[in-house]
């Protein structure tokens, strides 16, 4: 069976995952369901599979949910009965994501592909024109949708280890695939590359569904513009007071937050590059009549470059330490997710450019595509080249009708089997036995 033989033999199969999985979203660190199912996936193609602590190192995560969250959830899925007790007590306390490794016994270089798992805390639209409403797969699980495409990157990701697994003695040198969790918010792929998981790569790809406006077919082997970007929560602390009363013995914590958030987005620009602040979130208070005791902002910066968003960053928390002293309260601030610039090997993109063949499913090859946002397989990406392998993240034309994170979200399911001949494809290139 060659290469188109074998897409061919596995379409069905990608988009019943991509569907499975879009029916049964879960967030970041919490994707207990998922986990297991790549796991026992992964096991049965005779991979060499790791979860838990041996994926991500503990003191390296991101924004972890609360335990409280945390328990909640682990209690909802056991009831389900979806977990093995094994597999549970392993990932358990937000260690979710899974390692799949498999060796030739031909040596060759070292190629590693990441794959990211986690939903996103959006309802899921009921619109009668919605795909996955229309074919019954939207979301099970109240508040929590794949709007990003995450469900198909899994998909593709379990068609590869198909592949690998059943191509192996045809390959050569050593293949790892990792399903990462919670790489919304910057939050996972750096406890995975603390763990050692980059070191000793050769050759590093990773890409995503969408995100430009490219026709199904279009491919875009290197993408240029993500951002530098740190996200932190924030906890303004007062006291509570009537306020008709004793107003003035309250100290009113909405009061620092507004200001705090006026000032955010009245930092100078930086002239070396792009700069973005958002405050995405502000809760704050307990009832029209009392002063509030504490208020939350959830809060972003980027930056075209590491020193333009530390600029923005510092600038950020200076202000939130003048607004809590101005109003008398007290601040906590924690960082919560992470990003850097994304670089693309321009030797890879060059053998890649060279090699990948148009087909019944790739009609177009683009070099490079800009885009904007942030991801956190920075991290990975950086740690490869830092050790002198090669790595790049490719776009995969999806005709997206509705943007990334929109409760209306779908993309159109050939883009599974575009996305798998781009990475078999590049197999051949470095994997392949001559």
């Amino acid at each position: 069976m060659n290469r188109m033989q074998f897409i061919k033999s596995i379409e069905q199969q990608m988009i019943q995952w991509r569907r499975q999985f879009h029916k049964n979203p879960e967030l970041g660190f919490m994707e207990y369901r998922t986990t297991a199912y790549i796991y026992r996936h992964l096991k049965k193609l005779q991979f060499k599979t790791f979860i838990g602590q041996e994926v991500m190192s503990d003191s390296a995560r991101y924004g972890l949910p609360a335990k409280a969250t945390l328990r909640h959830y682990e209690k909802t899925v056991l009831k389900q009965g979806e977990i093995e007790s094994a597999i549970f007590c392993e990932i358990k306390d937000g260690f979710t994501g899974v390692i799949g490794q498999i060796k030739s016994k031909h040596s060759g270089p070292h190629s590693a592909f990441r794959f990211d798992i986690d939903a996103l805390p959006i309802t899921e639209t009921t619109e009668k024109s919605h795909h996955p409403y229309k074919n019954n797969y939207t979301s099970t699980n109240k508040g929590v949708m794949h709007a990003c495409g995450h469900d198909g990157h899994i998909a593709i990701g379990l068609a590869l280890a198909t592949y690998i697994s059943k191509r192996i003695n045809q390959l050569t040198g050593t293949f790892t695939l990792i399903f990462q969790p919670a790489e919304e918010g910057g939050r996972g792929a750096h406890a995975i590359v603390e763990n050692g998981w980059l070191d000793g790569v050769d050759y590093f790809y990773s890409g995503h569904i969408g995100l430009n406006d490219l026709d199904v077919g279009t491919v875009a082997l290197a993408a240029n513009g993500f951002l530098a970007s740190t996200k932190i929560d924030v906890l303004f602390k007062g006291e509570a007071s009537h306020a008709g009363i004793s107003p003035e013995k309250g100290k009113n914590s909405l009061l620092a937050a507004a200001n705090a958030v006026m000032n955010l987005y009245a930092i100078s620009r930086h002239s070396e590059g792009i700069s973005r602040i958002n405050v995405g979130k502000m809760i704050g208070g307990t009832g029209r009549n009392v002063i509030a005791p504490s208020s939350k902002l959830e809060i972003e910066t980027r930056g075209e470059t590491e020193r333009i968003n530390r600029y923005l960053t510092e600038r950020a928390l200076a202000i939130l330490e003048g607004s809590a002293k101005m109003y008398d309260v007290s601040l906590k601030k924690e960082v919560v997710g992470q990003t850097n610039v994304v670089n693309c090997h321009p030797e890879l993109i060059e053998k890649l450019f060279n090699h990948i063949q148009t087909d019944d499913y790739i009609k177009n090859v683009l070099k490079i595509t800009d885009v904007s946002g942030s991801e956190d397989v920075s991290f990975m990406m950086n740690r490869v080249h830092n050790h002198g392998g090669k790595a790049t993240y490719m776009i995969f034309g999806a005709n997206i009708k509705h943007g990334h994170h929109h409760p209306s979200f779908d993309f159109n399911e050939r883009v599974l089997t575009i996305a798998l001949d781009v990475y078999i494809q590049a197999l051949g290139i470095f994997n392949k036995r001559r």
